[in-house]
């Protein structure tokens, strides 16, 4: 890739950005709820190292990295390509919700234009022609990515945290196959 491709499509991280990315706890606690959470939402055998053909990758793991490009349909498309007919993406991603809040703009660099929402991601998803029910999808309201105060009032019993389908998801996690009997949209 040129450089030229990169500054305009990919939105390099802040050096915070970067120091927490090799953090303890990013590699050892956040990365871990999402394998596990995507673990417990997938049920056939993990497939042996793709090649990037048409249709030669059997499973796409993309986690935390949408909220990061510009061009997110390009990228779908992409993944639809190369995934055989009945290939699973395992999707995890931060929502507009949690990309948008004052502590992650202050710390980390995104671009704001193409942020988008759980039910939105979904969307972009089922549009690109992948397959996914509702025991497919999973919404981790992890104290971490609640947007204003972390989840602080919650951990302190001073409030409840609302119930799925009565906030606005700041996570989203999806395994989606695609069809078997599919064309490239």
């Amino acid at each position: 890739m040129t450089s030229q491709y990169l500054s305009k499509n990919y939105v390099e991280e802040t050096r915070f950005g970067f120091w927490f990315l090799r953090s303890h706890t990013w590699q050892h606690h956040v990365l871990r709820v999402a394998i596990n959470d995507l673990r417990s939402l997938f049920t056939d055998p993990l497939p042996e190292a793709p090649v990037l053909l048409d249709a030669s990758v059997d499973i796409l793991f993309c986690h935390q990295t949408f909220h990061h490009l510009v061009e997110q349909h390009r990228a779908l498309k992409e993944f639809y390509r190369v995934l055989k007919p009945g290939g699973y993406l395992l999707f995890a991603e931060s929502t507009e919700a949690y990309i948008d809040t004052w502590v992650i703009r202050w710390l980390f660099r995104h671009p704001m234009h193409v942020q988008k929402s759980a039910e939105e991601y979904l969307q972009m998803l089922r549009e690109q022609g992948f397959e996914f029910g509702p025991q497919n999808v999973s919404y981790p309201y992890l104290w971490w990515s609640r947007s204003r105060d972390f989840g602080l009032l919650e951990r302190w019993g001073l409030r409840t945290p609302p119930p799925v389908g009565q906030r606005e998801e700041t996570l989203v996690n999806c395994v989606a196959r695609k069809p078997l009997a599919s064309a490239t949209p």
